[in-house]
């Protein structure tokens, strides 16, 4: 079955997201999805996906499947709010299982894979805080090394609890964390978890404190680096080649 171009009709109506077309009217070879912070929509990442213009790759900017409470606008990727008794700000790990359902079965495994032909190696997703923790979430639900996504880019988000394997073999899908080097929620003890959950985690600190959006080249390069090792491309290469590696 070829891949081809995802449609908003391929999706479930309780879905919403924006889909960017790879530049120049060029074949989509990859997909990425987007999952923005808490508290935002999708907007913001598909503002990104434009500006990001990645070759041979649609873009989908996906927005969480639920509303934040008493009107404070935006949407959230948890199972439920919790707000902390003592900062009075909200908590990022409240469950995910909506949202592993509605990345990794409605969006990935029903559509993008079923529906529109791609392997989950040409599939890649990329999140911000409580939606990195999603696409984490979501990345252990595909287990063997023919079903590993392409890989997974988690801004200041780190695996939520409750999805550590507990069995020896590790998953093989690539990871990419990145965050502050103080006030970081990628502490010592998510970094462990990450590690003894996937085979391959690659953790990049930045000197700065905090786990904010990239704010320049040098923070942007390493995201740049890993998409560049991991989406595939077509330019050049002859129908009948066959992939040797991973």
């Amino acid at each position: 079955m070829t891949c081809r171009m995802p449609v908003s009709r391929d999706f479930p109506s309780h879905v919403s997201l924006s889909i960017i077309p790879p530049p120049h009217s060029q074949k989509p070879t990859n997909v990425l999805v987007l999952l923005h912070g808490l508290g935002d929509t999708k907007e913001s990442f598909a503002r990104l996906a434009e500006n990001l213009a990645i070759p041979e790759t649609a873009c989908i900017a996906l927005q969480g499947p639920t509303p934040l409470p008493f009107d404070l606008g935006g949407f959230h990727w948890g199972d439920d709010v919790i707000f902390d008794q003592v900062t009075g700000d909200m908590d990022f790990d409240t469950g995910f299982r909506k949202a592993e359902k509605y990345l990794a079965k409605e969006l990935i495994k029903d559509v993008l894979i079923s529906k529109c032909g791609y392997d989950p190696r040409s599939l890649m997703c990329l999140g911000f805080g409580q939606g990195g923790m999603a696409a984490l979430a979501a990345a252990t639900i595909f287990t063997g090394r023919a079903d590993a996504l392409g890989g997974v880019i988690s801004i200041g988000g780190p695996l939520p609890s409750g999805y550590k394997i507990t069995r020896s073999e590790t998953l093989e899908s690539p990871i990419l964390v990145l965050g502050g080097s103080g006030k970081t929620l990628l502490n010592g003890q998510a970094l462990t978890a990450l590690k003894d959950t996937f085979r391959d985690v690659e953790v990049v600190k930045w000197a700065k404190s905090g786990d904010t959006m990239p704010k320049n080249r040098e923070e942007m390069l390493p995201i740049m680096r890993f998409l560049a090792r991991r989406l595939r491309s077509t330019a050049g290469v002859p129908a009948n080649a066959v992939e040797l590696t991973r």
